[in-house]
């Protein structure tokens, strides 16, 4: 029997060859600041795909210039930064592997000079700066910003679009009530918390027709936050909507403890599949093949999402294709050394 790990699924009209998704990571590379490609990026991401990682995903990138985590992380928020996305699509393509990038803000967690904007005014930590609460207005701004850059997301050539709703960013924010004091339709209950994600999924969706994933943090450690009922709700939701896959991390809406160990998260994985009934992939301290195997046999995820293990060795793929004997096509180049 072939191993789970490495067979093919389908999201809509794109075919993955195995289950191996190159976890998005913030590489704080862009030294220009202006959200542009570097030629790090060219080769970070063209290595993981002659890897033979079926899903290489590129790092948080900003809708909006002050959405991002840091000046150095890459945009899209202008046409001037298509040219280099269009360049990593097409060196990922190059080598049989699929495409995909994570749309983000960074609301109050942003450390870029000038304003940054939260749901409501409540700094992070002693370090961060306060945020201003975002008025209609810029929350319809920033809807559009997500709408823009799904269009450029397919003029790059993009073959997934994910959308960044975990780790106490921007729609992390509008979810959780530890962040969202907000007394208008976007906040108070739990519908209007979900409001922005489902207007950024509704109108990412009138200009993308592809697979769609968003990452949620379906743990917030902290008794006053959201719990796994929610995410199991949100998630319900998300699949109404047309969104293909929730790809299930935890943590960073708050600064709180985590107790992380090999495998932490995949129960949320697990559970917001079973109870949501939608795909999901399962992230944190997975490192080995026969440990992703067992959770794709047990079905407790849909996707694995290697992030750290594949920033240690690009080629973390072939290894667990080694645990698992499970033969590889090498990639010609390298050939002589994967036999």
């Amino acid at each position: 029997m072939t191993a789970k790990l490495f067979s093919s699924i389908t999201y809509k009209d794109v075919t993955l060859k195995n289950r191996i998704v190159m976890a998005p990571m913030c590489m704080y590379s862009c030294e220009p600041e202006d959200g542009t490609v570097q030629p790090f990026h060219l080769t970070h991401y063209e290595t993981r795909a002659i890897g033979q990682a079926g899903l290489v995903m590129l790092e948080a990138t900003a809708v909006q210039p002050e959405g991002r985590i840091s000046s150095f992380d890459l945009g899209i928020w202008d046409d001037q930064q298509l040219e280099g996305l269009t360049r990593v699509n097409e060196r990922i393509h190059a080598h049989d592997a699929k495409s995909a990038i994570q749309l983000a803000h960074a609301g109050r967690k942003s450390q870029v000079q000038g304003d940054i904007f939260a749901p409501s005014a409540i700094a992070f930590n002693e370090k961060y700066q306060t945020p201003k609460e975002m008025t209609k207005e810029n929350i319809q701004a920033t809807v559009q910003a997500f709408k823009d850059a799904a269009v450029r997301s397919k003029i790059a050539g993009f073959d997934i679009i994910e959308i960044h709703g975990a780790h106490g960013y921007l729609i992390n924010q509008f979810l959780s009530p530890l962040t969202n004091q907000r007394t208008d339709e976007y906040g108070g209950n739990r519908d209007n918390r979900f409001r922005l994600l489902r207007e950024v999924v509704e109108v990412v969706q009138t200009v993308w027709n592809g697979p769609l994933f968003v990452r949620l943090s379906a743990n917030e450690y902290n008794p006053n936050g959201n719990h796994i009922e929610d995410f199991v709700y949100f998630s319900t939701r998300l699949k109404e909507l047309g969104v293909d896959l929730v790809d299930c991390s935890s943590g960073g809406v708050i600064p709180a403890p985590v107790n992380d160990y090999p495998g932490y998260q995949v129960p949320l994985a697990d559970t917001i599949k079973q109870q949501a009934r939608i795909d999901t992939g399962a992230v944190g301290m997975i490192t080995t093949g026969i440990q992703a195997e067992e959770i794709l046999q047990n079905n407790r995820a849909d996707l694995i999402f290697i992030a750290r293990a594949l920033l240690r060795n690009p080629y973390w793929p072939k290894q667990a294709a080694d645990e698992l004997h499970v033969e590889l096509d090498p990639p010609k180049p390298y050939a002589r050394g994967w036999i």
